[in-house]
């Protein structure tokens, strides 16, 4: 650490620094507040989106029971064929969301699979589409939570560090440059003696 200069003008500097300190801090907190309900909110709704993957899949099972039967083939049925991802700003975070997504559903022969096919890859579709939504929503909590460690971490460093250690400075300088006023008043008034005394 380097060498406190006691000094007014280290003293007028301090006191600038302190009050920046303070200007900033309530901003800091402000954004943490913002990215910690805005990751809450996204954690909320990526367990209402994995609930409803859940739901989905076993609503299948149970609309569904042919599922069972091994002999028809459904691998490859629906498959993800574009994903387009966009970017939103969130307390300048910016976050991917997703923009659109295109499941293709493979061709098929009418006549060579059952009726209940069709529902299956409705559904296989709507699993698909929830998540890739689950996906880039999880990603979404991922970069919020980090930005959220961040904005965290610096209001720790202006409230815990910064802002004390000026203070504390400035007590030092205001006590060193008290003591040196004294210093001099003392000394006047020992020359004022010596000068009356001869």
């Amino acid at each position: 650490m380097t060498r406190l200069n006691l000094s007014k003008t280290q003293l007028a500097k301090e006191h600038a620094n302190l009050a920046m300190y303070r200007r900033y801090l309530p901003s800091l907190d402000l954004k943490r507040q913002q990215l910690t309900a805005e990751r809450n909110k996204t954690q909320a709704r990526l367990a209402d989106i994995e609930a409803q993957v859940a739901r989905c899949i076993e609503g299948i099972g149970g609309e569904i029971p042919m599922l069972a039967n091994k002999d028809i083939d459904l691998k490859g049925l629906a498959t993800l064929k574009t994903i387009r991802i966009g970017e939103r700003n969130v307390v300048g975070q910016r976050l991917p969301i997703l923009v659109d997504i295109e499941v293709a559903v493979a061709r098929y022969g009418y006549l060579a699979r059952p009726q209940w096919v069709d529902l299956v890859a409705a559904r296989l579709k709507d699993v698909l589409r929830l998540r890739v939504e689950a996906q880039v929503t999880r990603r979404q909590v991922a970069l919020l939570d980090a930005a959220a460690t961040k904005v965290t971490q610096r209001v720790n460093l202006f409230d815990k560090v910064l802002i004390p250690h000026t203070k504390e400075n400035i007590r030092r300088i205001d006590i060193a440059l008290g003591d040196l006023e004294r210093s001099a008043v003392a000394n006047a008034k020992i020359a004022k003696r010596k000068k009356q005394a001869a």
